[in-house]
């Protein structure tokens, strides 16, 4: 679990917790929280965040689909 306490109150990631939000993948961006990647059930990636926006996730120099893959939290990985 990891504990981030910012000016919006404090957030908690937990492993395995599903991001969706731009302020969880802000927030794994910045503190360089490692993330796990799922096109579906099949695991495609893990790896840091390098860029996100509306629309994609860049991870690993590959840019993955907000609507089309599933992203999952792993601090401590």
């Amino acid at each position: 679990v990891i504990i981030i306490i910012g000016k919006r109150g404090a957030f908690m990631y937990a492993n395995g917790q599903l991001i969706f939000q731009d302020q969880h993948f802000l927030d794994h961006l910045v503190l360089e929280v490692p993330i796990q990647i799922y096109n579906g059930r099949s695991h495609s990636d893990v790896g840091f965040i390098d860029y996100y926006g509306r629309d994609f996730v860049r991870v690993n120099k590959i840019l993955y689909s907000r609507k089309h893959f599933t992203f999952i939290s792993r601090p401590g990985y």
